[in-house]
């Protein structure tokens, strides 16, 4: 078990007791009926593909039927509230990643009615996903380097997408900016409805570079029809070996992923969350499944303990709202 993807980010001890659940009435065994996993997002995307491959292992261990119920909206955040709203049975759990947990909360801070650090009793952290750099297979780099050169040789020209204004793949990018000395000029153009309409427009030519999901665009890698220039993990990942990190490309510092993980609504009795939590890890530490995680490009993690994912959520919220604000990356 690791208590962060790729071993990457510090526990934030002193934030760890934020998000323990409240206390609540004691209940039978648990679970004695079918449970569902709210993933925030449409079928297709990262979250969606770890909820897949988790449900039968899970249901498996548990006992009882796994229901992935898919409630998109809003960035996430329609199938967020939903969650967080639920009684506090352990019949409803949330798959959340780092942008309904740690982006969401500033991006949309006027709007936004769950405060994930409150509303939520983490569980377990259940993949890391590598984010990737691409471009159309027609744009003519084969490198990072050629990327910043072509945009330099073009500024204004290049168009960059991203699965909205506020994502976490727009902040990639924003992030990636920022670290070329002296900045380079692309135009952001936000897609609405997750990764998919941002991946059909790169394939298309719509636009010419982006970050997504690796899961979101490993086929169209595959297929050609993009060109992956580099990961965003510390390490080369399994699906795409040939492919640099950014860290080899001159990025020492730019490490990030898109992860997930198992979460309930506050207040969910401690028993239930010590059951998941055990449930989850022995899950994602199942030989078929971790394979079928790395096949579609997600590492397979849980973490140490519900306290060690608690503190990921803080310290990652705290990395990513700071660059929203940097960014002026806010929906409202």
């Amino acid at each position: 078990m690791h208590d962060c993807p790729s071993g990457r980010r510090a526990v934030l001890a002193a934030l760890a007791g934020c998000a323990l659940p409240r206390p609540a009435p004691a209940q039978g065994a648990w679970p004695t009926r079918p449970v569902r996993i709210i993933v925030p997002f449409a079928p297709g995307g990262a979250s969606d593909f770890v909820a897949r491959i988790l449900q039968p292992a899970l249901g498996e261990i548990l006992g009882q039927p796994i229901v992935v119920e898919n409630r998109a909206g809003a960035a996430g955040n329609v199938g967020m509230e939903a969650a967080a709203r639920a009684a506090p049975d352990g019949y409803t759990l949330f798959l959340g990643n780092v942008g309904t947990l740690a982006v969401n909360p500033t991006v949309f801070a006027r709007s936004i009615r769950v405060r994930p650090t409150m509303d939520f009793a983490p569980i377990s952290l259940s993949g890391d996903t590598p984010d990737v750099l691409l471009v159309n297979a027609g744009v003519p780099a084969g490198s990072v380097a050629e990327l910043i050169a072509l945009a330099r040789a073009q500024p204004g020209r290049l168009n960059y997408g991203s699965p909205g204004a506020g994502s976490l793949n727009r902040l990639e990018m924003e992030l990636f900016r920022e670290a070329v000395p002296g900045g380079l000029d692309m135009v952001h153009v936000p897609y609405p409805g997750g990764a998919g309409p941002a991946v059909a427009a790169i394939v298309a030519g719509d636009t010419q570079a982006m970050f997504t999901t690796l899961p979101s665009a490993l086929g169209q890698v595959q297929a050609g029809r993009l060109r992956a220039l580099a990961v965003t993990t510390a390490q080369r990942v399994p699906a795409l070996p040939a492919v640099p990190t950014l860290v080899e490309s001159g990025f020492p510092d730019f490490v990030a992923g898109s992860w997930q993980g198992v979460l309930a609504p506050s207040g969910t009795p401690a028993e239930v969350i010590a059951r998941a939590f055990a449930a989850t890890v022995e899950a994602v530490g199942r030989p078929a499944v971790a394979q079928r995680l790395r096949g579609g490009g997600v590492e397979p993690v849980a973490s140490r303990s519900p306290d060690a994912f608690a503190a990921l959520i803080a310290r990652e919220a705290e990395r990513w709202g700071a660059l929203a604000r940097r960014a002026g990356a806010t929906v409202e």
